[in-house]
């Protein structure tokens, strides 16, 4: 009985230790129970994401208050109040990409650094003479060409060289007056001063109209010496030249001011080069260039700007500059082509950078500055001077702040750069949305939302190296609403291509660089297991596709 009231004690001290125990561990589990569960009843008690509105899938300033689609049949993405923002330390958006994304893209940068900013202007030109050395031979008289001493155009011609004879019944009587006149002088030497004076009068009248008819000193001192008319007169060419037209014929007359010759003296010519609009302020007098010939390959002539002509040709939007070249040996031909190259630019050394990092977009300029590995900032600049690789950048980059000169058009399309800018975030990963931005459960715009970035599965049909493109026969795209074809893609670098065969199956990403060129970004073997490949369509006559 004893041992029997002994052994119930102790089962009842067990039961009361354990019930204890027990009592203690629920009260502990429903303490970090609840503590556990504060942060999802929090969540839970959270109020529903709102909805902002939609935006343009391929980054254009589109946006709409309604799920819709845009001409390529690509669904608009939701854009949410509390989506995350990649800013940096001044709140800027940022853009953020994986490591793995920008080798794949195959993204440089380069330092902004100062540099003498120079640049050679090319323009083309032509040799035209030298308008200075241009003269023309036109008699001031009537009268008939008697002989031709030169009748071929082109000919060289010296200074003084007869050129042609005349014969004029004007001249004729002009001659003869001339000589009446100074046989006059000579027997009124004994008369009174007043008829000495009125014969003076007329031998002087008479010598200024010979005079003003271009006759030679030479040719009047041998009609004085002579004492007989001379029923010809010999014209003769005032400079040494080419003779570059030719108008006279043997027994044709003529009348008073027609040119009958042209003599032009190409010792020295002009290069007149056509200099774009948006460079001529960089041009000044007197700076020197270099002219290049095709008919005198490996000559670079030395020259000098002498003139910018105040006109602009509208047809061209050129300005005509001129330089001067020496032409001792005749070698330039006026009418020739020729390239000019003038060094512009500036010795002092400005803040600079590729012009390649530069985005263009109409309205502003961008570049993409790297803050660190894998975070791109967009960035407004102002430009200034342009160099032949680098360009000036007065506002929105510091000297040594890392730019992309490379794929800058690719982090554009991965990335939505235009969201970015506009303070909406970036996205982390190439068809992924950005992180805390994961849609609701029954948001269904937002799970049908397509990424900037397309993935593919296909064969390789043909790689062409040089033009940097593959030909695909892939399976469907969703994303874009593509059925399979067959169709060549370009590729973000040449070293993408390496290892690529004929007949290969691989998966690919791919974006839109612009509107019907599309860029492979990643290009992979594909699955082996045919029940999770897409199967590629068979390649019937007239299925290939170069663009949508």
């Amino acid at each position: 009985m004893k041992t029997t009231t002994t052994i119930l004690l102790a089962v009842l001290s067990l039961g009361a230790v354990g019930g204890a125990g027990y009592w203690f561990g629920s009260r502990s589990s429903a303490v970090h129970g609840a503590i556990a569960a504060a942060p999802s009843a929090s969540a839970a008690a959270s109020q529903p994401r709102k909805l902002l509105y939609y935006r343009n899938p391929m980054g254009l300033p589109d946006t709409s208050s309604t799920p819709k689609k845009d001409p390529m049949g690509m669904d608009y993405i939701a854009v949410y109040e509390d989506e995350e923002t990649a800013a940096g330390p001044a709140g800027t958006p940022q853009i953020r990409m994986t490591t793995d994304k920008v080798q794949k893209l195959g993204v440089r940068t380069e330092a902004a650094a100062l540099r003498a900013l120079g640049k050679t202007l090319r323009a083309a030109g032509r040799v035209e003479p030298d308008e200075r050395r241009m003269f023309a031979i036109a008699p001031k008289f009537e009268g008939y060409v008697e002989r031709l001493h030169v009748n071929v155009t082109g000919q060289p011609v010296s200074k003084g060289q007869a050129l042609f004879e005349v014969y004029s019944p004007e001249l004729f009587s002009a001659q003869r007056e001339y000589l009446v006149a100074m046989q006059g002088m000579l027997a009124m030497k004994d008369a009174g001063p007043e008829a000495q004076s009125s014969m003076k009068q007329l031998a002087q009248s008479s010598l200024m109209r010979l005079r003003n008819w271009d006759l030679s000193a030479e040719q009047i001192q041998a009609l004085v010496g002579s004492g007989e008319v001379s029923r010809t007169v010999t014209f003769r060419s005032p400079v040494s030249g080419i003779v570059t037209e030719k108008k006279a014929l043997q027994g044709m007359r003529f009348m008073p001011g027609e040119g009958l010759y042209q003599v032009t003296d190409l010792s020295a010519v002009w290069v007149v080069a056509d200099v774009f609009e948006r460079d001529i302020a960089a041009v000044k007098l007197g700076t020197q260039a270099g002219v290049k010939l095709s008919a005198y390959p490996g000559q670079v002539l030395q020259g000098r700007i002498t003139y910018i002509y105040p006109t602009m040709k509208a047809e061209t939007r050129t300005i005509p500059v001129r330089i001067e070249l020496p032409n001792p040996r005749q070698q330039l031909k006026p009418a020739m082509f020729a390239q000019v190259e003038m060094p512009v630019g500036t010795n002092k050394p400005v803040l600079t950078v590729p012009d390649s990092a530069v985005i263009d977009s109409g309205t502003r300029r961008l570049v993409l500055v790297q803050r660190q590995e894998g975070r791109f900032e967009p960035r407004e600049v102002e430009l200034g001077l342009r160099g032949d690789a680098y360009i000036e950048v007065t506002r929105g980059v510091k000297e040594g702040e890392q730019v992309v000169v490379a794929a800058n058009f690719l982090i554009d399309a991965e990335s939505n750069l235009k969201a970015a800018i506009g303070g909406l975030g970036g996205h982390s990963g190439h068809g992924s949305p950005a992180k805390g931005s994961e849609p609701p459960p029954g948001d269904a715009a937002a799970t049908r939302a397509n990424p900037v970035g397309h993935r593919a599965e296909g064969v390789v049909e043909g790689v062409d190296p040089t033009a940097g493109t593959v030909s695909l026969n892939h399976g469907p795209v969703p994303t874009l609403k593509w059925p399979a074809m067959t169709m060549d893609f370009k590729t973000a670098n040449a070293s993408m291509l390496a290892g690529l065969k004929t007949g290969q199956r691989v998966s690919v990403e791919f974006v839109e660089r612009q509107s019907g060129e599309y860029v492979l970004t990643s290009i992979a073997a594909a699955p082996a297991n045919p029940a999770t490949t897409a199967t590629p369509a068979a390649k019937p006559p007239g299925t290939t596709h170069s663009g949508h």
